[in-house]
């Protein structure tokens, strides 16, 4: 067992009569650890973007809330009334009235 851990130790698999085969698999491991290496990059490129991405929707909805709220805001009878009022315009007093017309020629 000793000259066995002392032989890994030295190296002396790869230098032996099969050490082709031990070559053989230790670029398959080799290979595999850089796949493995590249699928995890990816993988974390890809956890990045999407955090960044929602976070940009979380940005936009707020926004867009923003927005509407101060649209909303801006329709209010009470707030064009008022923003007339600075021109020196004020609501009529009599409603409107309905135009009818009747058409024989149809």
């Amino acid at each position: 067992m000793k000259k066995n851990f002392y032989d890994l130790i030295k190296g002396k698999f790869l230098v032996s009569d099969d050490a082709f085969k031990n070559w053989r698999f230790i670029l398959f491991l080799s290979v595999l650890a850089l796949i493995m290496i590249g699928s995890s990059h990816t993988a974390d490129t890809k956890v990045h973007r999407i955090a960044q991405l929602s976070n940009e929707v979380k940005e936009l909805k707020s926004e867009y809330l923003d927005v509407r709220k101060r649209l909303m805001q801006s329709k209010m009878e009470s707030r064009i009334t008022a923003a007339m009022a600075q021109r020196g315009l004020q609501p009529s007093m009599t409603p409107p009235q309905v135009i009818r017309v009747n058409s024989k020629n149809r």
